[in-house]
């Protein structure tokens, strides 16, 4: 009797366990959807411009004035009779039995009386992979925000928080598997500090590969990024040393150079010109009181800073530096990994030799889903590094798992492994970077920064407007970060909109569409126009919606310089291709 052949099929569905696990995968790290969603990060100029920051209405920036000294005249009072009627909640600010209180009534205040109110939105507990989604642990609180308890569900929310910049964050895939099998090889940690037997191949190896991805001659690392910073500087200036830093340098760099005992000075937030007035008066002066020359000149910068969204004005700092013969500190915590078309940071984003800078600094923990920081320089800056660096002597050496994180990411975005997908990942993130920071700009939101910075700062200036964003955006199931004083100015509140290769076109226009919700709730829309947000200025290069659109948004405005106000059907139809062009 002759066998029936089975017949052939060209698709096979997915079993449901797979189905599991590519939706797992996905999670972490969204699928491209077209090709046109790709940007090679790269200065496209030859002078480096400023961002413009447009302000609001000032009746706004008034009431924002006005509603601090609320929260301040309402606690004062709360406190006044509270200290009377209710003394045993003040017990620990008070001294008992001749102990002083470590918590002071002034230093406390902004705590109670301030934050507290809006405790919820920080510090959010969460479970699984930080990646594209961002599973939220559901807690509530039963006495004003002093305590939490979880309530054993969750939340599963769009991931717009975290440093994941190239999306490395993930359970699956290459990094994943190389991170599990250095375990089974080396275990879970070193056990001892780097000077001592702390200092495996795995560590030569990365400081191997960190120094040929920076362009350096030599590397050191480190298991912490704010150790990395806080003990390099005391290694490189001292007492007769002059400091200069940026006014908005991380606290990090701040805690170096204080410990450090060299004389310390501010410039203005990337202003050159600022900074050459404080050199040649420093320079002229000298050192105080004896105003003998400085051992040393040291200025402090960041390639991209994280509250601001604004990268360094590397090439404006170049041509100083040749000028004064200072030395130069970058630190690319934020810029290495996410800027450049190699992804190699500031110097490959603006096309300068890395060796123009003296050091270059930088964390694991944004783009290559990892923790700890490095340092590289000259051999002999790093050498010197080794044997006067408290984190190397004292600090606990970085741990096999991360180190093996740290070169398998750095091996895939040079493209030494699973070639193609590094380049993927840059382009995808300098896409998403643009396409996000320019629909929020036309919705009509004030957004700080420069165009290809993944950190979108969206601002809000309102203490009440800082809980009633997070609320709205997490009943939206997004995670934003929301920031206020003392971190940002006290008029300069604001949400952090972190960008990441993980995510997909179609989740950043889910975010736009809940924050063009949102600003319309909390009237967030102040945007004037001046820092962006328009139509191309080729009216040859727009159809007919285009033009019409352009009719509709000049009505009752001045051609060139108008708020945006854009649909959000408009802002999403262009974006792609306008993404791509000098952000208007």
């Amino acid at each position: 009797m002759e066998e029936v052949s089975k017949p052939l099929t060209l698709f096979s569905p997915p079993t449901p366990a797979e189905a599991k696990r590519q939706a797992k995968i996905h999670a972490a790290f969204g699928p491209l959807g077209s090709k046109q969603h790709l940007y090679t990060s790269r200065f496209m100029g030859t002078e480096f411009p400023e961002p413009i920051e447009d302000e609001p209405p000032y009746y706004y920036l008034i009431t924002t004035y006005i509603s601090y000294l609320i929260l301040i005249i309402f606690g004062h009072v709360r406190d006044f009779f509270g200290k009377r009627f209710k003394a045993q909640h003040y017990r620990h600010l008070r001294e008992q039995d001749g102990y002083a209180p470590l918590n002071s009534d002034f230093d406390n205040f902004y705590i109670r009386r301030l934050q507290l109110r809006i405790n919820d939105c920080f510090r959010r507990p969460v479970t699984g992979v930080p990646g594209r989604f961002i599973t939220l642990l559901d807690r509530k609180s039963d006495d004003f925000n002093l305590s939490f308890k979880l309530t054993g569900t969750t939340t599963e929310t769009l991931n717009m928080s975290s440093y994941n910049y190239l999306g490395f964050a993930q359970s699956e895939g290459e990094c994943a598997d190389a991170a599990e099998e250095s375990i089974r090889k080396y275990g879970i940690s070193f056990c001892s500090p780097r000077a001592d037997v702390g200092t495996s191949e795995l560590h030569l190896e990365v400081e191997r590969l960190v120094a040929e991805f920076v362009g350096k001659p030599a590397a050191t690392v480190y298991s912490m990024g704010f150790v990395t910073n806080g003990t390099a500087f005391p290694a490189l200036v001292g007492k007769g040393c002059l400091l200069i830093s940026d006014q908005l340098n991380h606290a990090s760099i701040r805690f170096g150079a204080r410990v450090s005992g060299a004389v310390i000075d501010m410039f203005k937030h990337n202003d050159m010109a600022d900074l050459e007035r404080l050199l040649r008066e420093r320079i002229s002066q000298g050192q105080p009181r004896t105003h003998r020359p400085w051992r040393k000149i040291l200025v402090a910068v960041e390639g991209l800073y994280s509250m601001e969204g604004t990268i360094v004005n590397l090439p404006g700092l170049i041509a100083l530096k040749k000028k004064y013969k200072f030395a130069l500190y970058v630190d690319e915590a934020h810029s290495i990994g996410a800027m450049g078309p190699r992804g190699r940071g500031v110097c490959d984003y603006f096309g300068i030799d890395p060796n123009e800078v003296d050091i270059l600094m930088g964390t694991f923990t944004k783009s290559f889903g990892a923790n700890g920081g490095y340092i590289t320089a000259s051999k002999a800056i790093i050498d010197k590094i080794r044997v006067t660096n408290a984190g190397t002597i004292y600090g606990e050496s970085p741990t096999p798992a991360v180190l093996t994180q740290i070169a398998t990411s750095l091996k895939i975005i040079s493209g030494e492994l699973a070639p193609a997908q590094g380049e993927e990942r840059l382009q995808r993130l300098a896409f998403n970077s643009r396409y996000l920071r320019l629909g929020l700009k036309r919705l009509g939101f004030i957004v700080y920064g420069h165009d290809d910075s993944p950190i979108v700062p969206l601002l809000l200036y309102h203490p009440a407007k800082i809980p009633a964003f997070s609320h709205e955006m997490l009943k939206r199931k997004i995670a934003v970060v929301v920031v206020g004083y003392p971190a940002t100015p006290l008029i300069s509140s604001r949400v952090r909109l972190c960008v990441s290769a993980a995510h997909t076109k179609d989740d950043l226009d889910r975010l736009l569409a809940a924050c063009d919700q949102a600003g319309d709730v909390l009237q967030l829309k102040f945007s004037s126009g001046v820092a962006g947000g328009q139509l191309p200025v080729d009216d040859a290069a727009l159809n007919e919606k285009d033009v019409a659109l352009r009719s509709c948004l000049e009505a009752g405005g001045k051609p060139g310089i108008m708020p945006p106000r854009w649909k959000l059907e408009d802002v999403i139809r262009r974006g792609v291709q306008d993404a791509k062009q000098p952000l208007y």
